[in-house]
């Protein structure tokens, strides 16, 4: 008889996410474990009860899943349990707080559905947020020229930093948003434009997104009325709005879901997968 498989989960914040949990039991997951406001400082002994539960072949039916709201807190996490495990006494582990690599990828591989990443210019909306900050990674480790925009030059400039010291050849550059003047005057030269502001804040006014003629692609990750990018429908998946291929976040959602799901299931296929942004979205290429 197949030994269950259990899939830990560790939310950084006060509740556990529904939205994961319910992801997991799609997934097939048999048992899952819920744990809350989980620490640097109080993990450990979750992490110890993985590794000497079970041993050899056993050790691929347990994993680990992180999440939460904080994503800055996820990757805390995520570094300890990559120090804690040691040799072959490891088990898989997935990092998708805010679903923010699971979402990036789903808009990243929508946008080079349509056109070839590499050279391409894209801007990213509330750069600075989970998704965002995933989106630009992962579309700068595509080869476009990305801007990071915020409405503060200075966070933007801390996401790009932080991208280059892993991808020296990064092409990502910050750029302040605070008004619609200065919005005008960016997406002039952009292919891309992935918005991935919070719940019902409008970024990307239908004025500005139709008065520009390189745009190539508009994806809006924004559910919330009123909508991240004016004029999109929220399930609306590869729909063309005048030169411009648009995706809701509906529309891209679908696809975020087989993601996720997959993700989770591939956990339980060998015992020292570490899945964060890269990796899910490499599986993502060859799989989804």
């Amino acid at each position: 008889m197949a030994a269950p498989k259990i899939l830990i989960q560790l939310d950084t914040d006060a509740l556990p996410s529904s939205f994961d949990s319910i992801v997991a039991a799609d997934a097939g997951v048999d048992h899952l474990l819920r744990y809350d406001s989980i620490t640097p400082e109080n993990v450990v002994p979750i992490l110890h009860g993985a590794m000497f539960t079970r041993g050899g072949e056993g050790l691929k039916n347990t994993a680990i899943f992180i999440g939460g709201s904080d994503v800055a807190a996820g990757e805390a996490l995520l570094r300890v349990t990559q120090e804690t495990f040691f040799g072959p006494v490891r088990v898989s582990v997935m990092l998708d707080s805010g679903g923010c690599n699971t979402t990036a990828t789903a808009a990243v591989l929508a946008a080079s559905s349509h056109l070839s990443l590499a050279g391409a210019n894209a801007l990213v909306l509330a750069a600075t947020g989970p998704v965002g900050t995933r989106v630009c990674r992962l579309l700068a480790g595509q080869g476009a020229r990305v801007l990071a925009g915020s409405r503060r030059e200075q966070r933007a400039a801390e996401i790009c930093h932080r991208i280059r010291k892993s991808m020296p050849d990064a092409k990502v550059s910050p750029t302040q948003i605070d008004s619609l003047e200065k919005l005008q005057k960016i997406i002039k030269e952009i292919d891309v434009v992935i918005s991935a502001g919070s719940e019902g804040v409008q970024l990307l006014p239908a004025s500005i997104r139709e008065s520009s003629r390189d745009l190539r692609v508009v994806i809006d990750l924004n559910a919330v009325p009123p909508l991240g990018v004016e004029g999109i429908e929220v399930q609306d998946r590869g729909v063309q709005y005048g030169d411009a291929i648009c995706y809701g976040a509906i529309g891209v959602g679908g696809t975020k879901m087989k993601i996720h799901k997959a993700a989770i299931q591939s956990l339980f296929q060998t015992n020292d997968l570490c899945l964060d942004a890269e990796a899910i979205f490499q599986r993502a290429q060859s799989e989804i």
